[in-house]
């Protein structure tokens, strides 16, 4: 989930196909993502040590390693399993609405925005090819709409009493 959350993948991605990346000056190239295209994404000091903690304990082949038969095997982990470790986060954390992978890729562009990324830096972090794919995700909270003045703001108004 801090894999979702962190570098705005999608389910698909992260389950099926894990981190396969080169190294970049300020991020990660991941290959052949949907659509087959390729792009950027995040991946901070936090989520790194995260992630060699893991590797270091598990030391598995694949990024997210499944099993067969109740056993850990080198096959990738199912979209399933993905969904089924949201759902039971959300039940433990006591979130009653509805909450999926996806709603991590949502929270991912939201938080991005609220913290000053421009949509264009976002549309690049989600791989989007049209800026209008990336608005459906940006689902602003009221503390960021009061945030913004209005133009009105800016211009000077003469008094209305003669």
């Amino acid at each position: 989930m801090m894999m979702l959350y962190a570098t705005g993948l999608r389910r698909a991605r992260c389950a099926t196909q894990g981190l396969r990346y080169r190294q970049q000056a300020h991020g990660h190239h991941v290959r052949q993502g949907k659509g087959g295209r390729d792009r950027d994404v995040l991946l901070t000091p936090k989520l790194l040590d995260t992630l060699r903690e893991y590797w270091r304990w598990m030391k598995p082949n694949l990024s997210f390693p499944g099993t067969v038969k109740g056993w850990r095997a080198d096959v990738p982990i199912t979209e399933k399993i993905v969904w089924q470790a949201v759902n039971e986060a959300a039940k433990r954390a006591g979130i009653t609405k509805h909450v999926s992978p996806h709603s991590l890729r949502h929270c991912f562009a939201t938080h991005m925005l609220e913290a000053g990324a421009d949509l264009r830096t976002i549309q690049v972090l989600l791989g989007h090819s049209k800026l209008a794919h990336t608005t459906v995700y940006l689902n602003l909270s009221q503390r960021h709409l009061q945030a913004v003045p209005s133009p009105l703001e800016a211009i000077e108004v003469s008094s209305l009493t003669r």
